[in-house]
């Protein structure tokens, strides 16, 4: 009997730094605690930004990009409660081994042999078809879009963040960085009733948007006196400051917010190290707080805020690149003009 060949598959691929390609390979194989999933949109984060350029701390090229996905289940494995072939769902890509301390303890975002869908392992979202580990889908509302859906996965990241910072009702709060992290920041810290919230950005779009979005007041970054003006439209020091961009300026910016007594939590992925002033920190009291993707929990309370009547995704999401021009929605994230660019398996 002649020997079976499984059907191919279109996969994105970053081969190198800077080079972006669709390869043809075959499906994967079913494995009994994974399920098939056939792409309906994928989202190109700020880590892939990094990552393409060759210049994320912990993901390198050559890798199979993707972690902002959502899908239809075509196949599974084994039988999954609460989950069906057709179910649309969202891979929340923390891969925890389920066994060390921190998995143990409930923290299993930092699980010490985590994996990351999308992101050095070996599959990601930006496929026609990828497999994933079946208890690592969130089935997705029916009234959720795609599109809507695939803010799920990044909206958990600033709600992960504002829950370590701790009570922000009535607080001061700034907001360095108008991108889709710190947007959704924003969003997520005037749910959790922060006071008065100042976002800054290099864009005057991305600024304009974060006042739409419900910012009392924005400022221009890149230049010398951000520090000064987050304060000054504060009208007093920042109670807790996000720092969502996560670079040397920024850091340092966000601590003079943060003085005395505030909290800086840094939400963007850092591509480097950076020096703080450690005097500032200590005799100041001002506490620096790393926050790592999120639970579960976090992509709960994510699905109930997309869910809200009143939120517009198609604010956030300004480009659409269908899966073979995905070299393009890359390029489209180094430009820093877009918000969020999603990938589709075809034009529309």
């Amino acid at each position: 009997m002649p020997a079976t060949t499984r059907p191919d598959r279109r996969r994105v691929l970053v081969t190198a730094p800077n080079q972006v390609e669709v390869v043809t390979e075959p499906l994967p194989d079913m494995v009994s605690n994974e399920a098939l999933v056939r792409l309906l949109a994928c989202g190109v984060c700020g880590s892939d930004r990094a990552g393409v350029q060759g210049e994320h701390a912990f993901v390198k090229p050559p890798y199979y990009p993707g972690h902002e996905a959502v899908g239809e289940v075509v196949a599974l494995g084994s039988p999954v409660d609460g989950l069906s072939v057709g179910d649309m769902v969202v891979v929340q890509p923390t891969l925890s081994c389920g066994r060390c301390k921190m998995c143990r303890i409930g923290r299993d975002n930092l699980c010490d042999n985590l994996e990351f869908f999308g992101c050095g392992y070996r599959e990601g979202g930006m496929a026609d078809i990828f497999s994933v580990p079946a208890g690592q889908l969130y089935k997705v509302p029916g009234r959720l879009t795609p599109e809507q859906a695939a803010l799920i996965e990044p909206l958990a990241t600033p709600l992960h963040a504002v829950r370590l910072t701790g009570d922000l009702r009535g607080k001061a709060v700034a907001v360095f960085g108008a991108g889709t992290i710190g947007l959704l920041t924003l969003l997520a810290a005037k749910r959790a009733g922060a006071g008065r919230v100042v976002c800054t950005d290099l864009l005057a779009s991305k600024r304009r948007l974060a006042l739409d979005l419900g910012a009392d007041a924005v400022v221009g970054s890149g230049d010398d006196g951000v520090a000064e003006a987050v304060r000054d439209e504060l009208g007093e020091s920042g109670d807790a400051v996000f720092d969502c961009v996560a670079t040397q300026e920024t850091l340092a910016d966000a601590i003079k917010v943060a003085t005395k007594g505030g909290t800086v939590t840094v939400v963007g992925g850092g591509r480097r190290p950076v020096t703080i002033d450690l005097p500032v920190l200590q005799e100041f009291q001002v506490r620096l707080q790393g926050s790592a993707t999120y639970t579960r929990e976090d992509f709960a309370t994510a699905t109930e805020m997309l869910s809200a009547p009143d939120f517009d995704a198609s604010r956030f999401v300004t480009a659409v690149y269908p899966l073979a021009r995905a070299a393009e929605a890359f390029q489209a994230i180094l430009s820093g003009r877009e918000v969020k660019v999603l990938v589709v398996p075809s034009d529309r």
